[in-house]
């Protein structure tokens, strides 16, 4: 998506360690404008998938699943918890992650009434460089009986191997931009 990788561009820091920040757009201030495209490129990416959830993981995969449920009939939005909480009652799924850019590991949790089996579910998050949180979101998938109709990814790191991994894996794996490189004393980023 020509748009978001000339946000990308414009935007986004590169920082030691492959850590790419796009904080002042995607997730910390968010542009809805651009999320609202990122919604419609992913439906047409994945036209003709039935789609009843779209699930994601917090916090920032909810605004980019939000805009992306308009553009495929306002489904319900459902993201895995990286918190305990007083509010989640009844039985829940339960995976583990571990963060590459906060470098430690979270219990996610969904609420079993929220995935049932034979749901389609699309899955959507901002980043994909391990999978280590893709992989907890289809392992809730698994347990739940759903069928994963895709993965949509609004900024994949390609030299990294967790895009890799999942399309050899056959999923439908949608990066709206997949960095290729990054410099971090030069401040370049290249795309695929």
């Amino acid at each position: 998506m020509k748009e978001l990788e000339e946000r990308i561009q414009r935007d986004g820091i590169v920082r030691e360690g492959n850590v790419l920040k796009v904080d002042n757009f995607l997730n910390h201030q968010c542009d809805v404008e651009l999320y609202d495209h990122m919604g419609a490129e992913w439906a047409r990416l994945f036209a003709g998938k039935h789609i009843d959830k779209i699930l994601t993981i917090e916090a920032s995969g909810i605004g980019i699943a939000v805009a992306a449920s308009r553009h495929f009939g306002n489904v319900p939005v459902v993201f895995a918890r990286k918190t305990e909480s007083i509010n989640l009652d009844g039985d829940q799924y339960r995976t583990k992650i571990r963060s590459y850019t906060k470098k430690r590991e979270y219990n996610v949790i969904v609420a079993k009434r929220f995935l049932s089996a034979g749901e389609h579910v699309l899955v959507i998050d901002d980043f994909l460089a391990m999978g280590c949180a893709l992989n907890g979101l289809l392992e809730i998938c698994d347990e739940a009986g759903c069928v994963v109709e895709g993965i949509g990814i609004a900024i994949e790191k390609g030299f990294q191997p967790g895009g890799k991994s999942l399309r050899e894996r056959g999923y439908q794996l949608e990066s709206l931009a997949i960095v290729q490189s990054m410099d971090a004393e030069a401040g370049k980023i290249e795309f695929a």
